[in-house]
């Protein structure tokens, strides 16, 4: 095994560790608030901040990625996420659960924020990775090595999903910081003696401003097609907003907490079941078109696995959707490493991370107050089970239900749209184009910030 490929495995085995810290204690807050609420409106707000967060600070984080060497990026990122992981352990010790599970009350808000923060950091951790494809892998194998990280990803959100509901149901929440923080140390240890061989920091045009939005832009619209890309994706997100703030309170509704973290624990080896179909056979000659095409898919799976209150229709609906997820993701990841320069792929990355993941909280922020106060007493009436009964059936969550069908149906109108497009014809010309015809930076040293 050569010098990149044993630094491409460290990593991935240091990036498993690190996800199944941060996912571990974000599901538990998310599973433990709404078990103790049982709020709707606050998980809709504690997952809409997050990726508000995600989406503010995904340009600085890719400005910082282009600025630095990887490895330190990691370092720091992994740092700040055991700091604040801790100080929500010591801030639980000391204040009164009573007033941090009051919704709104400022306790509920400093804690929530200090496992908020130590979760976002981490984002900064993928931008990287993703750069870190481009630096070890060459260009034939990326399709296949974006597959291996979906795969890790996959893993270590089936480890977090079953052990968080398990923690929180039957250890409680103290025990379960105690545990995401003695992880949260061993993934920095462990990443110390992680290797990324990266002699020079490219940077052809001068050092990047820390919050360089101007050259992300430029970045991204000197590339035909690829701004549409970003706003299809955003599209797509917008949508999928209604998915981050009910598909909990849908799940929990029909079964126990233990249960439910046991159940997406086995349904998240889906995401595995693309991740080792991408690692093996790739993406083929239009990865865009691939992308395309998974999203056809899992838009029509979101319009149905509701459509009768089932826990077994919701299960293999999950498990589908699951496994198209990471062929979506590796190839818009694959198809942004071939045609950005390597030298701005971290701003490229944080930009249309930003511009992608902000749409989510705006929907998010919406979808919930909307399903709580509006259509779920609309559907418990007798005019809205008399107008959809027919279609969704009977049952309690047909007010979420409703709101699934619904966005279904408008990404799966989208989405086909997209084919027609000449975005569409000008992404997969571009990525078809020989290695020669794709701007190249050229090497230069720059003094390392800080």
């Amino acid at each position: 095994m050569d010098v990149k490929r044993r630094s491409f495995v460290g990593l991935l085995v240091n990036t498993l560790i690190a996800n199944v810290t941060t996912s571990f204690l974000w599901f538990a807050l998310i599973f433990w608030i709404y078990l103790e609420t049982r709020s709707v409106l606050a998980n809709s707000l504690l997952g809409g901040v997050y990726m508000l967060l995600v989406a503010v600070m995904a340009v600085p984080f890719g400005s910082w990625v282009d600025r630095w060497r990887k490895k330190q990026v990691m370092v720091v990122a992994t740092a700040v996420t055991a700091v604040a992981f801790t100080a929500s352990l010591v801030f639980f010790l000391v204040v009164p659960t009573g007033q941090i599970l009051t919704v709104g009350s400022a306790a509920f808000w400093v804690f929530s924020t200090l496992v908020l923060v130590g979760a976002v950091v981490e984002s900064a951790r993928g931008i990287t990775l993703s750069t870190c494809v481009t630096l070890l892998v060459d260009e034939p194998e990326r399709a296949k090595a974006n597959g291996q990280v979906g795969i890790v990803n996959g893993l270590g959100f089936a480890i977090t999903s079953v052990f968080s509901g398990l923690a929180v149901g039957m250890l409680g929440m103290q025990i379960t910081l105690w545990i995401a923080v003695a992880l949260t140390v061993t993934s920095l240890l462990h990443l110390l003696t992680v290797s990324i061989p990266e002699p020079e920091i490219l940077h052809p045009d001068g050092v990047p401003k820390p919050v360089d939005f101007a050259g992300a832009f430029q970045a991204v619209i000197a590339v035909p097609g690829l701004t549409a890309l970003i706003l299809f994706a955003t599209f797509n997100n917008l949508l999928g907003g209604s998915f981050m703030a009910l598909m909990d309170p849908y799940g929990l509704t029909l079964v126990s907490v233990e249960v439910w973290g046991v159940l997406w624990g086995v349904l998240s080896f889906g995401f595995m079941i693309g991740s080792v179909w991408v690692a093996g056979k790739g993406l083929g000659r239009k990865p865009l078109r691939s992308l395309l095409l998974a999203n056809v898919a899992m838009w029509s799976i979101a319009a149905v696995f509701t459509i009768r209150e089932s826990i077994w229709l919701l299960a293999v609906g999950i498990l589908v959707y699951m496994a198209l997820v990471p062929v979506a993701e590796a190839a818009e990841q694959t198809l942004l490493q071939k045609i950005v320069p390597y030298a701005k792929q971290g701003r490229v990355f944080g930009l249309a991370q930003a511009v992608e993941v902000a749409a989510a909280p705006l929907s998010t922020f919406a979808i919930g107050p909307i399903a709580e106060f509006a259509i779920i007493p609309y559907m418990n009436t007798d005019v809205g089970r008399g107008q959809w009964g027919w279609l969704l059936g009977a049952g309690q969550t047909r007010g979420i239900a409703l709101v699934f069908l619904l966005a279904g149906v408008l990404g799966l109108i989208l989405t086909l749209g997209a084919f027609a497009t000449r975005s569409y014809r000008w992404l997969t010309e571009r990525y078809e184009a020989p290695d020669e015809d794709v701007p190249r930076p050229v090497p230069s040293v720059e003094p390392q910030p800080g």
